[in-house]
């Protein structure tokens, strides 16, 4: 996984570190929540935005002992006559940058009323970093790889975690999911606020329900967009991202199906399956401009994925299957790149056990490249770094519950494949919010990204305190003409408006 990075929201900022009393105190954190932020300008570009760096414990049962810094970021309430207080933001990752995210919503209803508050979490960007050496590769990458290639794939993770041990010192088991928890209840004390309200996208869902149950007095309104699993925490929450590829292509299939005496793949899902498998037989013999059956895999499970470019993956299969180039098919196999990423990533995934046998993920890589070739699933069951972790997590996972914070909003898309369908129930049950679906939607991260209909739901939770129906839906953006004409222009456009998508890893 390392191998595939992700776009940041990351802003250049230099800052002062902010001046931390000394321990002469009976709370071990008023050293801490006392301090005096000193805020700045974060970038030429951008004026309104303000950053600062919070002091914080390396570990939080010695506080002190190690500090640590958190880069943090705030855009003022617009309103300030109608302020109700912070919305902290998390992008997801885990170690996505969050310092950009109130310039996402910086048009957003909420930006009105509240004070939009981004920030890098440990290890993260402008925090104090996690940094892992270099590690070789020593695997293909391949969707569908031999056996005789895994353990190649298990020496690659395996010389990642060396790296990581290598190279991240001490920091590296403090670098979890309740001590970023523990981070944002020292950043709400500074500020000064009796609670937070918070906005996380992908992992920052996990974030924030860890954060309701370590303070469950400290949470008002939270809105968790395309949740992960609370039972799927970690490894089960990455296979499933191969099977929720795989659900999407079936989707596709029957479409195409349908549309046959236009498309021309099969008049029948099952035609239209067989004839992806003969495209991907036909590149793994010989590719086509350099179109390989691996980057044609990876472009049936991003085209799959996303509705409106139906037509155009249909018009890749069809120009393939006859030999002929397709400049579509490039754009979508490498934007499955954006989807994977590496760093803080695969350290706060490893704060959960995994298996330690290597042969575990063999069957599964077994299973999944024959099942799930699509979208690069044979990645989801390969091993980690968590597979040959180094350090022992100094605390085990959190249980999720809500008790004493208000009721919240889930928001799920059914084809979203960072975190599939399933968790945004499964956290909505766990936690007594209200669910949001977003009908027949590929997307990621869905608030803020041009829904009109969760924008208008989730603006008016977050301002006025009105929870959505329960159960309730919205529709995702429309399936195509397949009339209609296609082109790449068209695939990368779709690709560059999907908000929050590729800033996040889960």
């Amino acid at each position: 996984m390392r191998r595939y990075v992700s776009v940041g929201l990351a802003l250049v900022t230099t800052l002062a570190t902010a001046v931390v009393p000394s321990f002469a105190t009976a709370d071990p954190l008023a050293p801490y929540t006392s301090q005096q932020l000193a805020w700045k300008q974060c970038s030429q570009n951008v004026p309104s935005l303000e950053c600062a760096d919070l002091v914080v414990p390396l570990d939080y049962s010695r506080p002190d002992a190690d500090r640590i810094s958190v880069r943090v970021s705030r855009l003022k309430a617009l309103d300030q006559a109608r302020r109700r207080g912070i919305l902290v933001l998390n992008p997801g990752g885990p170690g996505g940058s969050g310092i950009g995210m109130p310039i996402f919503l910086a048009k957003s209803a909420p930006a009105q009323v509240y004070d939009l508050v981004g920030f890098d979490p440990r290890g993260v960007g402008g925090s104090t970093a996690l940094a892992c050496q270099p590690a070789p590769d020593f695997a293909t990458a391949d969707t569908r790889p031999p056996d005789s290639e895994f353990p190649k794939w298990a020496a690659e993770a395996r010389a990642a975690e060396d790296a990581c041990r290598r190279a991240a010192g001490g920091i590296r088991p403090y670098i979890n999911t309740p001590n970023t928890a523990r981070d944002m209840d020292v950043l709400r004390a500074v500020l000064k606020e009796e609670k937070l309200n918070y906005l996380g996208y992908s992992y920052g869902t996990y974030l924030g329900a860890v954060y309701g149950s370590l303070f469950p007095q400290r949470l008002d309104r939270s809105v968790l967009d395309s949740s992960v699993h609370p039972e799927w925490i970690w490894r089960e929450q990455f296979r499933a991202q191969a099977v929720a590829y795989r659900r999407n292509v079936d989707q596709w299939a029957a479409w195409a199906a349908q549309h046959n005496a236009v498309l021309k793949l099969g008049a029948t899902p099952q035609e239209v399956l067989a004839g992806l498998e003969a495209v991907a037989a036909s590149l793994a013999a010989k590719p086509v401009a350099g179109q390989t059956r691996t980057t044609f895999d990876a472009a049936v499970g991003v085209g799959a994925r996303y509705r409106p470019l139906w037509a155009e993956l249909a018009a890749v299969v069809g120009q393939l299957a006859t030999g002929t180039a397709s400049e579509s098919a490039r754009v979508l196999a490498e934007s499955v790149r954006s989807e994977l990423v590496p760093g803080v990533f695969s350290t706060v995934i490893c704060e959960v056990d995994w298996p330690a046998d290597a042969e575990t993920y063999f069957e599964d890589m077994r299973v999944f490249r024959e099942r799930y070739p699509y979208g690069f699933g044979v990645v989801r069951a390969a091993p980690t770094t968590c597979t040959y972790r180094s350090f022992t997590p100094p605390e085990p996972a959190v249980e999720l519950k809500r008790n004493g914070y208000p009721v919240g909003v889930v928001v799920q898309a059914e084809g979203d494949t960072q975190t599939r369908y399933e968790g945004g129930p499964a956290m909505a049950t766990q936690l007594g919010h209200q669910l949001l679906t977003v009908r027949d939607e590929g997307k990621h991260g869905i608030y803020g990204s041009g829904n009109k209909c969760v924008d208008r739901e989730i603006d008016h939770y977050l301002v006025d305190g009105v929870l959505p129906d329960s159960s309730s839906s919205c529709a995702g953006d429309p399936r195509p003409d397949p009339t209609a004409a296609v082109s790449a222009a068209h695939v990368r456009s779709y690709l560059d408006s999907r908000g929050l998508a590729a800033f996040t890893g889960l």
